[in-house]
Parts: structure tokens; sequence; C-alpha cells
């Protein structure tokens, strides 16, 4: 793993080797629980990522309202991120991930009751995102976190990677499954409910792995520290401090905040250029996401060995200038097959960058402060996803998905040559 621990970062503080040669990873019966669970919910998440917009679309016909629930999902990332990951080192976090998790069981399944009563609103939409949102704050980072306990150092890029095949995988199938089970109703509001049923039932499954898992999510320092706490401010600003004095760790934050900035409304724009000037159903629309995520499971393939071969300076640069010819190619699409093309280059990139971005970053940080530091790197990266779909989606009236996509794809070969004149390109 050379590439993501330059041998020039004194102030890198990996974690101790074990004593022993570690199990693999397919023999780890706890990763196993972990990463099972998290796939199932995955695939529901992947499900209602495709019936949010439509279901929102069906019930106000308005892309600004369908881009603002989306935000609202996504906002809880800025407001919350900090203190959250704060509260991730001082709690168990085995727990507050199934209570994490059961919080997004119940909101989710709220949406399939109140629609079967009669009485689904565009208002309990944002309170259910907003819910749903601040779960997925809390349960991420303290899942995150709890890796480095879970598996070796030297098989943190590996089990990254396998997360990024479990994400690429619900990419794959997610889509052309939701696309199915909204076919099933009769309209489409009716088929986006009952996926909403799917993804909180997913949910569900989470909670019942992680009651099974018996190794603990954080250290024994971490445990010990309870009756030495310093107020949440400065246990918040310890983790932004971290964050900010470690230069390159601060400039992959800034640039993942950026490509996440202008990625945020492409789903939304694609969804519209489809039903609009192409003219595809909502089972094609499907496919087209479905498709698309093949290039994100190969990705996720060859992660671990491209992050070995190449330094992250070429995967950096490399990324975000496929990302941008992408996003021109689903700009100009006139059919569905260069929307399945752009999409999937924009995942088959994605986890490649993922996993060399993750494995530096739980590397050189100390158990102790794991919550803190990825809280802080995630309130940068995530929260400006949902400032990306307000602006995005506000965009969209006026200007036209086209339009929008490529001002995104102007963004993002602007951000490529920004990386290719900076410091991470030596990295």
């Amino acid at each position: 793993m050379q590439p993501m621990l330059p041998a020039d970062l004194p102030d890198a503080n990996p974690a101790p080797a074990p004593a022993a040669a570690p199990r693999s990873l397919w023999r780890s019966r706890d990763f196993l629980l972990l990463w099972s669970g998290q796939t199932v919910s995955t695939f529901g998440t992947s499900i209602s990522q495709l019936a949010l917009p439509l279901l929102v679309l069906a019930l106000t016909h308005s892309p600004a309202q369908a881009g603002l629930v989306t935000a609202a999902d996504l906002l809880p990332y800025l407001l919350l991120a900090l203190p959250a990951g704060a509260l991730v080192d001082r709690w168990d976090r085995k727990k507050l991930m199934i209570r994490s998790d059961t919080v997004r069981w119940l909101a989710l399944g709220s949406v399939p009751l109140a629609f079967a009563l009669g009485h689904l609103t565009v208002a309990q939409l944002y309170i259910v995102a907003l819910a749903s949102g601040t779960a997925n704050v809390f349960f991420s980072l303290a899942q995150i976190s709890a890796l480095p306990q879970v598996v070796a150092p030297e098989q943190l890029p590996r089990a990254w990677a396998l997360n990024e095949t479990s994400d690429s995988a619900a990419r794959l199938f997610g889509p052309g499954l939701a696309g199915f089970i909204i076919g099933l109703a009769r309209t489409t509001a009716a088929g986006a409910a009952l996926a909403y049923l799917a993804d909180s039932v997913s949910y569900l499954a989470s909670v019942i792995s992680l009651r099974f898992v018996r190794v603990p999510f954080q250290g024994r320092r971490a445990q010990l520290a309870d009756g030495q706490r310093r107020s949440l401010w400065a246990e918040m600003a310890e983790g932004v401090r971290f964050l900010w004095r470690h230069r390159r760790l601060r400039l992959l934050a800034l640039l993942t905040m950026v490509v996440n900035f202008l990625q945020a409304p492409v789903t939304l724009a694609v969804i519209l250029l489809a039903q609009g000037a192409l003219h595809l159903d909502v089972q094609v629309l499907g496919l087209v996401f479905g498709a698309s995520g093949a290039g994100g499971l190969l990705g996720a393939l060859i992660a671990p060995r491209l992050s070995q071969r190449l330094r992250f300076g070429q995967i950096a640069v490399g990324s975000v200038a496929v990302w941008a010819a992408a996003t021109v190619l689903l700009a100009v699409s006139q059919s569905p097959w260069p929307l399945i093309l752009g999409l999937g280059l924009m995942n088959i990139v994605w986890p490649v960058y993922a996993v060399v971005v993750v494995t530096y970053r739980l590397s050189l940080a100390p158990d102790e402060l794991q919550g803190r530091i990825n809280s802080s790197f995630r309130m940068l990266t995530f929260g400006a996803e949902p400032l990306g779909v307000t602006v995005g989606g506000l965009l969209l009236v006026p200007l036209g998905p086209r339009a929008v996509l490529g001002l995104l794809a102007a963004g993002l070969a602007l951000a490529a040559l920004a990386v290719g004149a900076s410091e991470l390109r030596k990295m």
C-alpha cells in the first residue's frame, strides 16, 4: 500500500500490526456478518434512491421539489457530521448502528403505510428524508470508524473494496429491481411506495445481522476515557484540527467535496432527460441505471490491484478527468446506450478512488479519533451533496437537463486541471 501511505508523511500513525497473521476476510465471522447485513441494506437503499425522485415527481410534478427532498436526505451530513463524529467516539458504536438502522426501518416503513391510508404528503417525505439522513450520518460514521477494529490494518483495502463491491452490485441490480417493483403497481406513486417498503425491510435485516457481531467496535482506550471527557465542542475541534493540519488529507477532502457537489445532481438530470427528451419509461430507466452499475462492480474488483500499481496522484487526476468526459457523454445522449456508457464510466472510477482515499484516511487516524476525523472529512465531502442537488434541481427548470449536465462537465474538467497542478499529483 505504498501509494497510499507515502514515506514522506512523518505524521502518519497507522495502527500497529497484529501479532499473528490475520485470517482471511472470508473466514472472519464478524466481518462477514457486518458486510452481509450492509449489503442487504445497500440493495434496499438503491431501490428507494430511484423511487424517491419518481415519487416526488408523481406527487408534485416539480423537479425543484424532487431536488429539495433529495437534498433533505443529504442535509444532515452538512449539519450534524461534526457532533456525530464526536459522539461516535464516545458511544458504543455497535449499539449506535443498531439504533440508527431501527430509525431508518421505521421512517421508511411509514411511507407505504401513509400511502395505503391515503395520507402521504410531500411534507412527510421531507420528514422521512431528514430522519433517514440523520440516522445514516451516525450509522455510516460508526461503521467506517469500527472497520479498523474488525479487520487487520493490511486488510483495510480489501475490506473497503468489498464494501464498494456491494455498493456497485446494488447500483447494478438495484435500479432494475426498483423499476420492476415500481412497475408492479398501477401507478408510479404506488410503485414507489412499494419500493420504500422493500428498503425498510432491508434495514431490519441489517439490525438482525449486527446483533450477532461479537467483536467490539472500538478499542479499549476509547472505552476507558469515559471519565475524562472534555466538552463536545473541544472534541469536535480536535478532529477538525487533525484534518486541517495534514495538508494532503485536507487537499483530498477539498477535491472530494468539489467532485461530490458537481456529481450530486447527475441522477436527477438523467431521470429528467430520460423521461423528457428520450421518452424512456420507468422500467427502461431502471435498466439504464442498473446496467451502468456493472462499471462500479468492475471498478470495485480491480480497485485493490490498481491502488498498489498506481500512485494516488495518477488515480486522482485520471478519475476526475474520466468523470468530466462521462458527464459530457450524458449531456449529448440521444438513446439509452450513451446513458449506460456515461454512467458506467462514472461508476467504474468511484470504487478505485474511494478505496485509496478511505484506506489512507483510516490508516492515518488513531482509533480514539476515527469518528471525529471521518466526520470532519465527510462534513465537507458529503455536506456538499445537498448543496449540489439543490442548485442542480433549481437550474434544471430554466436550463434543462442537457445544459446542466454540460455545466457539471465543465466544472469537473476544471477540477481535473486543478488537481493536476496541485501537490496531490505527486502522491
